[in-house]
């Protein structure tokens, strides 16, 4: 009897989660439908959903908390703007980080010599980055997300745009203009010098 109860609310919570995510799915498609219309309130929502997840992307590839508020700040005007270019093709999550993934790289090539900065031989000088608040709350993430910034550019962005965004090496290495073998040669960099710098500290992730 014990276990044919566990059972039947096993079913009924995962029922509930079921309806709770399509619930937040039909919610979430109302704002999209009444922002292209317009309505500030229900972009609004947009923005408070997704937020923290944009501004931690990017974070991670700019390294720097000034320059991934104003991207940030420009990744949501321009949603703001072209909002209805979202076809639906999509998840409306996956299409909003892909327009945050293009601003922030556009934004990295308007630095000055970014080119030579991203592919420079000679290794740079490794600058502690302070964890923003806004990354959340979790011990263990801002201690990664504190030594993804640390990584050399190339290979923290190689690591973020696979490792964190999904994107395939056939894909980065276009959005990049570098060769596949690079990028691949870059995200075992960037792994490596992330489990040796979290075993310093103390930490075990898998990575």
């Amino acid at each position: 009897m014990i276990e044919s109860n566990f059972l039947d609310n096993s079913i009924i919570i995962d029922a509930a989660n079921v309806f709770t995510a399509d619930a937040e799915i039909q919610q979430e498609q109302q704002w999209i439908a009444k922002a292209k219309e317009g309505d500030q309130q229900a972009f609004h929502h947009l923005y408070l959903r997704y937020h923290r997840k944009i501004y931690a992307l990017c974070w991670r590839m700019m390294a720097d908390k000034d320059s991934a508020e104003d991207v940030c700040q420009e990744v949501f005007v321009q949603l703001w703007q072209k909002i209805n270019h979202f076809r639906g093709e999509s998840k409306f999550s996956t299409w909003l980080h892909s327009v945050a993934t293009n601003i922030a790289l556009g934004q990295l090539r308007k630095q000055k010599n970014w080119l030579q900065r991203v592919f420079s031989i000679e290794e740079q000088p490794v600058e502690e980055q302070a964890v923003d608040p806004e990354l959340g709350k979790s011990t263990q993430l801002s201690v990664l997300d504190r030594n993804i910034a640390k990584l050399p550019e190339r290979a923290r962005l190689v690591f973020v745009l696979f490792a964190v965004e999904g994107y395939r090496h056939e894909e980065i290495s276009k959005m990049l203009g570098m060769a596949v073998g690079s990028s691949k040669s870059q995200y075992h960099r960037a792994k490596t010098l992330l489990r040796e710098w979290l075993t310093i500290e103390g930490v075990h992730d898998d990575i």
